[in-house]
């Protein structure tokens, strides 16, 4: 039922981030806890989260800047807001800094792990710039640079980019990348494979073996990511 979560709460009330924790393990929700903004941002840096329930009110950052912080990184995991707040202002602030939803204190733990299975089938779309390692996409603009060096794209090349980005460090198959930038309108496979080459020459090109970050998985696809993290376990 849980679908293998893994959350983090972000709550500095000890005794309700124990009563939600007791709860996510009744249901076999792995769930990691911060006290504070702080720690939770160094978390949420460090950790794959399907989803953040983060606190409004928190010691040292509070969830405002918390999520300003994160997504100012590019960092794209869907988080659900904690407050005692109902005003449509508050949520307005708490929507532009960043925040998917909203759950207002009180709340049942049911509704907590409803919306969480919700919002972790998508990552956010509040996320402005992707980045891995000193390679970046601007979402808005989709401009990309590495080593703050512009990168000269195609438009296909800049979606296949994207897709793998997205899903770093995970592998991305080549069926998932095709529907990913042709949609049903596929193309035969040969076209993926000229602008994986080309993509590959403008991220990686000028660079040595150890620091290239576009990696070919043997009978599973591509993965974008540092090559100290290759050996890492990509399911």
């Amino acid at each position: 039922m849980s679908d293998h979560l893994q959350l983090l709460l972000v709550e500095d009330d000890i005794d309700l981030a124990t009563a939600i924790i007791d709860y996510l393990e009744l249901e076999d929700i792995q769930c990691d806890h911060a006290a504070n903004g702080a720690v939770g941002v160094n978390l949420i840096e460090t950790n794959q989260y399907d989803v953040v329930v983060l606190d409004l009110n928190l010691p040292k950052m509070n969830g405002l800047e918390v999520c300003e912080r994160i997504r100012a990184q590019g960092i794209d995991v869907p988080v659900l807001m904690l407050t005692a707040r109902d005003t449509l202002d508050d949520k307005l602030v708490g929507f532009s800094k960043g925040a998917d939803d909203y759950l207002i204190k009180p709340f049942a733990m049911e509704e907590l792990i409803v919306r969480s299975q919700v919002l972790s089938r998508r990552r956010s779309g509040e996320v402005s710039k992707l980045m891995v390692a000193d390679l970046a996409l601007d979402l808005h603009s989709k401009t990309a640079t590495r080593k703050q060096q512009p990168l000269k794209l195609s438009p296909t090349a800049t979606k296949i980019l994207e897709c793998l980005l997205r899903e770093s460090p995970k592998v991305v198959s080549r069926e998932k990348l095709m529907q990913s930038v042709w949609g049903d309108e596929q193309p035969d496979s040969n076209s993926l494979k000229v602008h994986m080459f080309n993509l590959r020459k403008a991220v990686d090109g000028n660079c040595e073996e150890a620091h290239k970050l576009i990696h070919t998985i043997t009978g599973q696809g591509f993965v974008l990511k540092v090559e100290s993290e290759k050996s890492v376990p990509t399911s």
